[in-house]
């Protein structure tokens, strides 16, 4: 569970005092899917950053499964963020130099997990991800799409509670976005609390909530609505 109260993050630029969040209030359960929308600058993507416990907010309160996390000194915010929430963003941002397995154990070798414990954590999600036969490819050695999904099994791989994803498909065809939004949806069916930062109004409306910001501030926050049918038959619609 997610929840923000009175959630403020100043920035001082020069002279200028800039209101990236400006009193904030949202809650989110367990396993929802809902999308974060907004024009640059709206202050999205600081939000993901506060949820992710990347960033402090100057003011209010923050709780994630029921842990006040605005207290905690950066060790329990680094441990919290590792145990908790997995990341995935539209650069990729895969270690070129590591394979495939080698970027997806990364989280686990930073977290000391054995060895043997660590290939067969990989060895599954990569398996999940139909990933099996680019283990051993470079990030060079992969299309977009395979890229994506190795980055989503990184996420995955240390089993949060919550992912959160920053314009997963833009840097994706459609082909290859659909089949990184169905990977992500598959988690989300799994229990996982699935947030998405996006540009695209065809990627909002297959969340099953939509939040939409201007200026720091929540300014819409409702279910998605149900798509209109078209003449020549139903539209689909949100994933279930």
């Amino acid at each position: 569970m997610i929840e923000l109260e009175g959630i403020h993050r100043r920035f001082q630029v020069g002279e200028q005092l800039v209101r990236a969040l400006d009193d904030v209030n949202l809650r989110m359960d367990a396993g929802e899917y809902v999308s974060i929308m907004g024009p640059s600058g709206s202050g999205k993507s600081t939000l993901l950053n506060v949820i992710g416990l990347l960033d402090r907010p100057s003011e209010g309160r923050y709780r994630l499964d029921g842990h006040e996390t605005t207290e905690l000194d950066d060790d329990a915010l680094a441990g919290m963020r590792a145990r908790s929430i997995g990341f995935i963003f539209q650069s990729f941002h895969l270690v070129p130099r590591l394979t495939a397995f080698e970027n997806v154990e990364l989280p686990m070798v930073l977290a000391g997990l054995a060895p043997a414990a660590r290939r067969a954590r990989v060895t599954e999600a990569l398996a999940s991800l139909s990933l099996t036969d680019r283990a051993h490819h470079r990030p060079d050695q992969l299309s977009g799409g395979q890229r994506q999904r190795v980055a989503i099994a990184r996420a995955m791989v240390m089993r949060p509670t919550v992912v959160l994803a920053d314009e997963p498909t833009g840097n994706l065809d459609h082909a290859s976005g659909a089949e990184v939004l169905a990977a992500l949806e598959s988690l989300n069916a799994g229990g996982i609390t699935l947030i998405v930062v996006t540009h695209d109004d065809e990627v909002a409306a297959r969340s099953r909530r939509q939040v939409r910001m201007r200026d720091g501030r929540v300014v819409h926050d409702a279910p998605t609505p149900a798509p209109t049918p078209s003449p020549q038959g139903p539209t689909p619609g949100p994933a279930p």
